[in-house]
């Protein structure tokens, strides 16, 4: 099969097409054909890890050294790339009751990643189930890692109905389910993006768009039931007089020393409290995203597609700070 590696870190150009061996699913597995990936965040941090600095990493240095190991110190230890994907069912091992040839499905591998090839094989327990009926593949495939990551946290700081929740980071893969979640849930949201997204961040259903390059939010005079903070770009100290006065402060991203702030704002029962969560793959919360979509609380916003031979230039694309919306590798399928 034909599959995207790269054997050495470096620049996109270190990404290349090759055949490597089609893998066979084992009692457990399902084999899947892959119709559409997303190039996300993660492919381009593991393709350059090497110079990945525990300072400029978006978590605590243990997880960075945890993550350099896994992925290796010298050179790529997962030589295929991809998070997340949208395809067919092909093949069941013998012992697979939840899935059956031609199903289509949407999946997380997350930092096990493997998805920039023609064929996957994941056990039918892993966070993998039924795409939406209501999306393509392309549309899909973006969907499960900033989805649970979202609905996890606004699950952790008690959303409701009415809620004024502001979203800081407001068109990323987080930060857009985000947006799209806090609307379903009933609350009045405010959208933090630069210039160029905008837009963007309009279409996802926002209430209220703040452009950071011109407006901090910190000094605006609105207060906030939750602000979520998706790269952990500002800071508590820095946010709490933008909250309520039982406000959540929501981390995607973050380091020990909003750690110690989570632990220290709850065991003081601080009525303005730290939450950071770290999203844990499990199928079921993919069902529910798979739902949420069904029900059109979530929709996908295509930016650009490639074809596999030139992920390079989507990698490019992308570091270049040009995304507005999902960027998705396809195979050609004729």
């Amino acid at each position: 099969m034909k599959a995207v590696v790269y054997t050495d870190y470096g620049p996109p150009d270190v990404l290349h097409l090759t055949e490597v061996e089609k893998p066979t699913p084992k009692d457990n597995e399902i084999l899947v054909r892959i119709r559409a990936v997303p190039v996300g965040f993660g492919d381009l941090l593991a393709r350059k890890f090497n110079t990945v600095t525990p300072r400029n990493f978006s978590m605590p240095a243990l997880f960075w050294l945890m993550a350099r190991l896994d992925f290796g110190l010298r050179k790529p230890r997962k030589p295929i790339l991809g998070a997340e994907f949208a395809g067919d069912v092909e093949a069941v091992g013998a012992a697979v009751t939840r899935f059956k040839p031609g199903d289509p499905v949407f999946a997380y591998p997350g930092q096990k990643m493997g998805a920039y090839a023609e064929y996957i094989c994941m056990p039918e327990t892993a966070t993998v189930t039924l795409k939406p009926s209501t999306m393509t593949y392309e549309e899909a495939a973006g969907v499960p890692y900033g989805a649970i990551t979202a609905l996890l946290l606004l699950k952790k700081g008690g959303i409701q109905p009415g809620h004024k929740v502001l979203i800081n980071g407001a068109s990323g893969s987080i930060g857009s389910a985000a947006v799209q979640l806090a609307k379903q849930y009933g609350a009045e949201v405010t959208g933090v993006c630069s210039t160029p997204r905008m837009e963007l961040v309009k279409a996802l259903g926002a209430d209220h768009i703040i452009d950071y390059t011109r407006d901090d939010f910190t000094q605006n005079g609105q207060t906030y039931d939750l602000i979520f903070d998706v790269l952990g770009k500002s800071s508590f100290g820095r946010c709490k007089g933008s909250l309520t006065e039982n406000g959540r402060y929501l981390l995607a991203s973050f380091k020990m020393k909003q750690v110690f702030q989570m632990l220290w704002t709850a065991l003081t029962r601080r009525k303005k409290r730290v939450i950071c969560a770290l999203a844990i793959e499990k199928q079921d919360d993919l069902v529910t995203i798979r739902e949420l979509v069904e029900a059109g609380a979530i929709t996908a916003i295509i930016d650009r597609r490639y074809p596999f031979e030139q992920v390079a230039e989507a990698h490019r694309y992308i570091e270049a700070g040009n995304k507005q919306g999902n960027i998705i590798l396809t195979w050609d399928t004729e």
